[in-house]
């Protein structure tokens, strides 16, 4: 992987649920990390096919390891004027480099994605 593949902006979120003094849920989110990254958009090659147990996965991300950041499934990406809720992230060849991370649009309370 060459970097210059990874030339889009994101923002990795870490989100924490709270209730306010009205018993409210509220979400407070911190920048965990601004890193670039290659984004593969959802398509039909080998690679997505492979993935079909994630139907809900509609991108993959991939950027070099941030040392001492753990990324789990409980944070999110913001792409643009997107967000990807993270649905699995895997330490490519387990060497330390590269993370790669396949994430599905997140859906609103209305039920709508965010396209």
């Amino acid at each position: 992987m060459s970097i210059s593949e990874m030339r889009i902006p994101i923002q990795i979120l870490s989100v924490r649920w709270g209730k306010d003094e009205d018993g409210f849920r509220t979400a407070e989110e911190t920048i965990v990390a601004c890193v670039r990254a290659k984004k593969e958009d959802k398509n039909v090659t080998e690679k997505w096919q492979n993935r079909t147990t994630l139907r809900s996965a509609t991108a993959i991300f991939t950027f070099r390891h941030i040392p001492d950041v753990e990324i789990t499934s409980d944070m999110v990406i913001i792409c643009g004027d997107k967000r990807y809720d993270i649905l699995s992230v895997e330490n490519v060849r387990q060497r330390n480099m590269y993370t790669q991370v396949v994430a599905g649009l997140e859906v609103t309370p209305d039920g709508e994605d965010d396209s």
